[in-house]
């Protein structure tokens, strides 16, 4: 059975983890989310008191740290962080976060790891520009800002106006564009699809056409 990798790539709110775990869903192979990896540790973080600019911290944590995935819940040192990684605190603190090197390289790590010998579809900033270069299938999912801030108003659990989501996805794309390390752009030999004005529906049409 042929080992493959499908890389999904594209800024906050432009649907990529709905798509990836239905695609997932339909050729049976393994939704892996990188961008939840980062929240949990953005968590772990918070947890010990770790703040984002004490570098020597941040990189003993990630020397010590274990990693796991298991049945789609994320254990940090054994830890369940599955049901706090979406709360605002994360949301507002986990991009200066994944900008740090020395995460994105252990999360990187991780994940090449983790999928090394399976079939999966991953989501994120970088996957098909740095964690799966040699990709056989990648994506650039995107959609205007307006649209972005729709979609994260409507499924969130918080309190944040649309206002607010909007600002907040802005300072995200901007900060995601500019990383020294993994920054949010365009992999070679991905197919970009502006997903503003599709359904989900037809988005995983488009993918399925290009890779069946």
């Amino acid at each position: 059975m042929e080992i493959f990798k499908i890389a999904i790539d594209g800024p906050a709110g432009a649907g990529k983890s709905s798509i990836a775990k239905i695609i997932s869903d339909k050729l049976n192979i393994e939704y892996v989310d990188s961008g939840a990896i980062y929240r949990a540790i953005t968590k772990k973080m918070l947890d010990s008191n770790i703040k984002i600019d004490n570098y020597d911290e941040i990189e003993n944590l990630m020397n010590r740290i274990s990693i796991a995935l298991i049945n789609g819940h994320i254990f940090i040192d054994d830890a369940d962080m599955t049901g706090y990684i979406r709360s605002r605190e994360v949301t507002e603190l986990v991009s200066p976060v994944s900008s740090n090197i020395t995460v994105r390289k252990r999360v990187n790590r991780f994940l090449n790891e983790y999928s090394g010998s399976k079939s999966v579809i991953m989501d994120g900033r970088d996957i098909g520009t740095v964690v799966f270069p040699d990709a056989k299938y990648k994506f650039y999912l995107d959609a205007s800002v307006t649209e972005r801030a729709k979609r994260r108003y409507n499924e969130q659990n918080g309190d944040a106006t649309l206002e607010e989501i909007k600002a907040s996805i802005e300072k995200r794309d901007l900060n995601d564009k500019n990383k020294p390390f993994g920054a949010l752009k365009i992999a070679d030999g991905a197919i970009y699809i502006d997903t503003t004005d599709l359904s989900i529906d037809e988005v995983v049409e488009e993918i399925l056409k290009k890779i069946k």
